[in-house]
C-alpha cells in the first residue's frame, strides 16, 4: 500500500492513456512522489521505472482503490474520460473516500458538469494543451508547463540572468510568488534537493511548483527586469 510522504505532496494518477502517461512521466521527472493505476500490464510495467507504486487494477471499486493506498495521496487525477461511467463512478469513489483534491479529465461540457457536481476539479486536455502552448509562446523563459488545475502547476523555466550569483534565499521565490523550487538543472546535472544557500548559475533551468497566479507573477517579474 502507498503511504504519503511526510515531506511533500503526493499525486495519484488513474488511467495511463496518452494524457495520464504524459502527466505521470512529467511529474516523475520533476521528482514528485506518484502512484499510478491502470489495467494494462505493459503501461504499468513502463511506469515502474519511475515509481514503485504502480499497480495493475481491473476494478476501480472502493475496496480495490483502498488496497492501493491511493486515498493517501494529496491529489488524484482521473484520466479515463472516454469511459464515462467508469470516470464518473471512480470520481465519486475518490471523493467519498476523502481524497483532498480530485481532478478529473472531461471529454465534454456535460461530462465536466457531472464530475464537478461530484466534487472534482475539471480538466479538458485539448483545451488545456492550447492554453499551455499559448503560455509558452508568450514568454521565452517558459520551456514547459504541466497544468493540474488552477492551484497546481509544474513548470520548467530558464533562470533569468539577473539572478545569477544570488542564492535561493536571496531571491525567495516562495515568499514572493508562492513557488517552490523542486529541482535545478545546471549544465546537464540535476539537483533534486535544493538548499537555501544554492547560488544560481548562468543557464540554470528551474523546475517550479505552484499556482498559475504565482507563475504568472514570476514571468511578469522576469519580463520587467530583463
Amino acid at each position: 500500500m502507498f503511504n504519503k510522504s511526510k515531506q511533500k505532496n503526493t499525486f495519484g494518477i488513474i488511467g495511463l492513456g496518452r494524457f495520464g502517461m504524459a502527466l505521470a512521466y512529467d511529474l516523475a521527472k520533476a521528482g514528485e512522489d506518484i502512484l499510478v493505476i491502470d489495467k494494462d500490464d505493459d503501461k504499468v510495467r513502463t511506469m515502474r521505472e519511475y515509481t514503485e507504486s504502480a499497480y495493475i487494477v481491473h476494478s476501480l471499486d472502493k475496496n480495490t482503490l483502498t488496497e492501493t493506498g491511493i486515498h493517501n495521496c494529496d491529489v488524484v487525477v482521473v484520466c479515463i474520460g472516454e469511459q464515462l461511467d467508469t470516470s464518473i463512478l471512480t470520481t465519486l469513489n475518490l471523493v467519498s473516500m476523502g481524497v483532498k483534491k480530485v481532478i478529473a479529465k472531461a471529454t465534454s461540457p456535460e461530462h465536466g458538469e457531472i464530475l464537478q457536481k461530484l466534487g472534482a476539479e475539471i480538466v479538458y486536455p485539448e483545451q488545456d494543451m492550447a492554453l499551455r502552448l499559448s503560455g509558452m509562446l508568450k514568454s521565452s523563459s517558459v520551456m514547459d508547463l504541466v497544468q493540474l488545475g488552477e492551484k497546481i502547476n509544474v513548470s520548467k523555466i530558464k533562470a533569468p540572468s539577473f539572478i545569477t550569483g544570488k542564492s535561493v534565499i536571496d531571491v525567495n521565490f516562495r515568499e514572493k510568488f508562492s513557488l517552490n523550487i523542486i529541482a535545478i538543472e545546471s549544465n546537464g546535472d540535476v539537483t533534486e534537493i535544493v538548499r537555501p544557500d544554492y547560488t544560481f548559475k548562468d543557464n540554470d533551468i528551474l523546475y517550479l511548483c505552484g499556482s498559475a497566479d504565482g507563475l504568472a507573477q514570476f514571468i511578469n517579474w522576469i519580463d520587467k527586469n530583463s
